[in-house]
């Protein structure tokens, strides 16, 4: 019997996930909110340590589902009928799941609802851009999901997840990489040869016929597309959010009573013998 290389238990995983994506739709729910998540807290601005808890949280209820499918394999293996020992296995790690989930949806409403940034905003004080380590992390991260996820819904093998596909990988990472570097720097000669190291790995696929021009393409303008909303979008929409909360602000401080105004004497106004008390 050949000896398991490493290589291949790389592989053997690689399946066992794109196995779980395939047939489990929860787990397509936690990709997408995987990638949805990782964005919100692009556009808030979190910091490091905030982002890391969203990531582990989201990959601990990745992880216990997959648990949860394997333990369905084997039962259904040994057992066809029902028996309360299967039934137990399956509910526990249903269970596992359940507290996976709980736990990430309360670590997100803590994170997002009692942030420093929603408090800036709330305030009128301007958040500053992430930082750019953290946008190239989490952005690589989220076109390699995307990638991913579209070869999976258009039925590549497991074989051909690495090449091909409607969506071209390297010229998506290429182009995320090169419009990164013309936002961050300001500079135009370095823009420009950003540029052109992604046009040449975007034909370099071309070339090698791994992808077609419009797969190449199609990379680029998700690329563009995601870098733009991260340096140019969303700005613009925490910039409109601190103008709404300010406008919000000075509305209500309008409508709060002057103080001063209570400590005027009231006007008396004669009639017959009384007097009526009024104000101006």
């Amino acid at each position: 019997m050949r000896r398991k290389s490493a290589q291949d238990s790389f592989r053997f995983a690689g399946e066992g996930i794109l196995h779980c994506f395939r047939t489990q739709k929860h787990m397509q729910i936690h990709f997408v909110m995987l990638v949805l998540v990782l964005l919100s807290g692009l556009l808030l601005a979190l910091d490091t340590m905030e982002m890391l808890i969203l990531l582990f949280c989201i990959s601990l209820v990745i992880a216990t589902e997959m648990v949860n499918t394997s333990v369905e394999a084997v039962v259904d293996m040994i057992t066809q009928t029902y028996h309360p020992l299967a039934k137990l296995a399956k509910d526990v790690a249903a269970g596992a799941v359940l507290i996976a989930s709980v736990n990430a949806v309360i670590a997100g409403l803590l994170i997002f609802f009692g942030t420093k940034p929603i408090e800036r905003i709330r305030r009128g004080v301007p958040i500053q851009s992430p930082d750019v380590t953290i946008v190239m992390v989490v952005g690589i991260l989220v076109l390699t999901l995307t990638v991913l996820m579209s070869k999976l819904f258009t039925g590549r093998s497991n074989e051909g997840i690495l090449q091909g596909g409607v969506v071209s990988g390297h010229s998506a990472v290429g182009f995320f990489l090169a419009m990164t570097i013309i936002f961050a720097s300001g500079n135009t000669f370095v823009a420009i040869l950003a540029l052109i190291m992604a046009v040449i790995i975007a034909q370099s696929r071309v070339e090698a016929g791994i992808h077609s021009i419009q797969e190449v393409v199609l990379g680029a303008v998700v690329a563009i597309f995601l870098t733009s909303s991260i340096y140019w979008i969303m700005p613009r929409i925490r910039e409109k959010l601190q103008d709404n909360e300010t406008h919000q602000t000075q509305k209500q401080s309008e409508r709060t009573i002057n103080p001063s105004y209570l400590l005027q004497p009231p006007n008396q106004t004669k009639i017959g013998d009384g007097y009526i008390i009024g104000r101006k």
